[in-house]
């Protein structure tokens, strides 16, 4: 039962969207580029005010004072041809989604 709740809090851990912005690209483990409108992003993003709120891979992204607690550390780019990601900041938290799920993968 024990070993069952492990596997299980693991499992829900890995997805968790906690980030960590770097200084330099060579840091990162995604570099991201902030897009001006919608339509021209990958994922939406809402950013959270507690850890606890980010748990899935599903645009709710909680930013972390320090780099070992995250779980992905992000670069934001300068131009949208460097970024492996594309995202838009939304005002509202059941705005956040994917809108090209073939890049999931890069937060999992």
């Amino acid at each position: 039962m024990i070993l069952l709740f492990l596997l299980i809090f693991i499992s829900l851990d890995l997805q968790a969207q906690k980030v960590y912005s770097v200084q330099s690209d060579y840091m990162a483990d995604i570099k991201v580029f902030v897009t001006q409108y919608e339509y021209q992003a990958d994922l939406l993003v809402y950013k959270v005010k507690y850890d606890y709120q980010a748990k899935e891979n599903n645009g709710l992204w909680y930013f972390t004072e320090s780099s070992y607690q995250a779980d992905k550390n992000i670069f934001f780019t300068k131009y949208d041809y460097q970024a492996d990601l594309k995202i838009y900041f939304v005002d509202y938290d059941y705005q956040a989604k994917w809108k090209n799920m073939e890049k999931t993968h890069l937060l999992n």
